[in-house]
């Protein structure tokens, strides 16, 4: 089978690779209420990745991980957080930035994002280390840029260079992360020929849409905006 991404709602995504493993992006679900209801409870999952330690990016990854004894692979500092929740204490799921792992059929290198990251508990915040941006290679299958809550910045375009990727997940719902005309820009120094959005309609602060993102995108770039619950083929 192709690769497969299905969006969740928000900046939640299940990867489903040619090999059959089955992926979760930081997997927001059970209190997404863009998520639907038939996607609230995995039937399955190999592996979890988290770009920051946002509740809206985390969410129901300790669940998913212990329930399925999948790797939940995050940033060092969020995922020794993560022990203290459930997981055990894995450090080979624990890279930074410019670090690889493998997992079965996929190879996960943490990049660089430009946002916050952090878990508000006993009435204040946590700090959990940097946020990133995450590119996944499956062994048969498109380079995948999932660049999580950022805006743009200028190093996107050594992305582009290092990894080459097919496809870019980006953010465009502005406030919290870029909107359409930075992710225009960030579309264009990442180069990827196909670009997913992400990260918009969940809430009503997050204002970017799809169709005010086309018009912006670099000519030979092609926009994919799946419906809540579609999946698409990469």
């Amino acid at each position: 089978m192709a690769t497969a991404l299905t969006w969740l709602g928000h900046a939640a995504f299940r990867l489903d690779t040619e090999a059959g493993t089955r992926a979760y992006v930081d997997p927001f679900l059970s209190e997404n209420p863009s998520c639907p209801d038939s996607e609230r409870e995995p039937e399955r999952c190999d592996l979890v990745l988290l770009t920051h330690g946002h509740d809206d990016h985390v969410g129901d990854a300790v669940a998913i991980g212990k329930r399925f004894g999948c790797p939940v692979v995050a940033p060092v500092e969020l995922r020794g957080w993560l022990s203290g929740k459930g997981l055990p204490q894995e450090s080979g799921e624990a890279p930074n930035k410019g670090g690889t792992v493998r997992f079965g059929d996929v190879r996960i290198t943490l990049t660089d994002a430009n946002h916050s990251s952090s878990a508000y508990e006993n009435d204040t915040f946590v700090y959990l280390g940097e946020p990133c941006g995450i590119v996944l290679r499956p062994d048969d299958g498109p380079t995948m840029y999932f660049a999580g809550d950022t805006n743009v910045f200028g190093d996107m375009a050594l992305i582009r260079r290092v990894y080459a990727p097919d496809v870019a997940v980006l953010p465009i719902g502005d406030h919290f992360t870029m909107g359409p005309e930075e992710a225009a820009v960030a579309a264009e120094l990442v180069g990827a020929p196909r670009v997913v959005a992400s990260h918009y309609g969940t809430f009503p602060l997050l204002t970017g849409s799809p169709d005010a993102l086309r018009p912006l995108l670099p000519a030979n770039v092609e926009l994919l905006a799946p419906a809540v619950g579609e999946t698409i083929e990469l």
